[in-house]
């Protein structure tokens, strides 16, 4: 095994024991970014200066004795194009934004730094994190195939070996869509539980930041680093400080599982819903109990995600969009313009439904401890692929599927976990979609993570 084959556990252990070293294993990575981006195209920047000297500083503190900084002392990692460093290009991947680079570090990115990662890269995101396709990105198992959004280059650098693990932000999805298409870890917080000062808003009351990762373990080590309140991001909370680790092993005795019986089901490829089902059986074999769950107000999600994200976004670049609209590409640009002609009371409307449906979530995770349904009704897409045909349920844009099974975790804030649970006929990654209680994370990583003990091993995507 290579050493940017490790996952983020067994790389702080090899590096503990010095079996590795960090600059060995900055190295590895970096010369796997070298073989890999020319195809998979999941950097806008790869920062190899920057990611050798951290890690060369990791590795003399480590010579000399010092304190340990933590789990994620010298690991390679990369960030979305959305999160500021301190004299790093935030690109947003968009012609918008030539030229601009950060004049301070957002808070995660100091988090991280202050635990002694080194970062190998910023990952290409869907134009300001808009989309959930990331076009400029292949997918790591297929490279005519979409790699997922807007997080994709996230995803893609992680499934491929060209980082260790990386962040990215969810607004409708964005982190654990294009996890599920690339057959990685994704987790999005709880709403406020992770701070994002100096990271580029889509839609401020739904974005979220968060870790993408080879294994559950991984994405309880990350989170520890990310959480703390910062009174710079408003919505910041101060939650309870509380162990994300995920002991435990297999047995999930007394964890009760909430089984969607509509929503989730519906329009959905029948490869997904077949391993998503076998699944969630294999989560009663360890000790589970399914209980069957009523999902509330489904007519109503993807209107109320679109009715907030799309006038938030058009406000948050409603500068830009007067003075160089032909800077945006032209699927953004579209939706940026509708959101202007969106009218107050719209907006209004779909906070109260918002109230209205948080409300609801929380008195039907009173019965559960999590829920269990596909991440995606759908695999990843042939690049280019713009509406999905569901037979006698008709027509709709790969957009729409894409977002339509993640919105309810971003309505709502609650925390979602997506975890591979299997391939469809054409080896594309199938996800299984782990959602808990408001700051409930330790409890839906502990769920992924005894699924993940009982699955077979998985390497590394192939990265065509």
């Amino acid at each position: 095994m290579q050493p940017y084959e490790l996952s983020v556990a067994d790389a702080a252990e090899a590096v503990r024991s010095r079996r590795i070293s960090p600059v060995g294993l900055v190295d590895s990575v970096l010369e796997r970014i070298e073989e890999v981006e020319p195809r998979l195209r999941a950097f806008t920047t790869v920062t190899a200066d920057q990611a050798r000297k951290a890690a060369r500083k990791a590795e003399a503190e480590i010579a000399g004795g010092a304190p340990p900084r933590g789990p994620l002392h010298g690991i390679p990692a990369g960030l979305k194009d959305l999160i500021d460093v301190a004299g790093m290009a935030t690109t947003a991947s968009s012609r918008v934004r030539t030229g601009h680079r950060a004049q301070t570090d957002s808070t995660v990115a100091a988090q991280l730094a202050a635990a002694g990662v080194a970062f190998v890269g910023k990952t290409h995101t869907h134009e300001f994190a808009y989309g959930l396709t990331t076009p400029q990105t292949s997918n790591a198992w297929s490279l005519d195939r979409v790699a997922g959004g807007s997080s994709g280059g996230s995803a893609v650098a992680v499934a491929a070996g060209a980082a260790t693990f990386a962040l990215g932000t969810d607004t409708g999805g964005s982190i654990r869509v294009p996890a599920a298409l690339n057959g990685i870890v994704g987790l999005k917080p709880t709403y406020g539980l992770v701070p994002r000062y100096g990271v580029t808003s889509l839609a401020w009351s739904l974005d979220h930041v968060g870790p993408l990762t080879r294994t559950v373990e991984d994405a309880a080590l990350v989170l520890a680093a990310l959480v703390g309140h910062d009174p710079r991001d408003p919505a910041s909370v101060a939650a309870p400080v509380v162990g994300y680790r995920t002991g435990g092993g297999t047995d999930l005795t007394g964890l009760r599982v909430g089984v969607p019986g509509n929503y989730y089901f519906d329009r959905v490829d029948p490869g997904v819903e077949a391993s998503v089902r076998r699944a969630i059986g294999r989560l009663e074999e360890l000790g589970a109990r399914l209980v069957d769950v009523e999902i509330p107000m489904t007519p109503y999600i993807q209107a109320t995600q679109w009715g907030l994200m799309v006038p938030e976004a058009s406000a948050y670049h409603e500068r830009t969009l007067r003075s160089v609209p032909d800077l945006y590409a032209a699927d953004v640009r579209v939706l940026l313009e509708a959101g202007e002609l969106m009218t107050a009371g719209d907006y209004l409307r779909a906070q109260r439904a918002r109230t209205l449906m948080r409300q609801a979530w929380l008195e039907m995770l009173e019965a559960v401890d999590v829920i269990a349904a596909p991440t995606v009704p759908l695999t990843a897409v042939k690049a280019g692929q713009s509406t999905v045909t569901w037979g006698d349920a008709g027509v709709e844009s790969v957009s729409d599927a894409y977002v339509r099974l993640s919105a309810p975790a971003n309505i709502t804030g609650v925390p979602s976990l997506t975890v591979p649970v299997g391939r469809d006929a054409a080896g594309m990654p199938i996800g299984m979609q782990l959602m808990g209680k408001p700051f409930g994370e330790a409890t839906v990583l502990r769920a992924g993570h005894a699924y993940e003990l009982s699955g077979t091993a998985r390497g590394l995507a192939p990265a065509a």
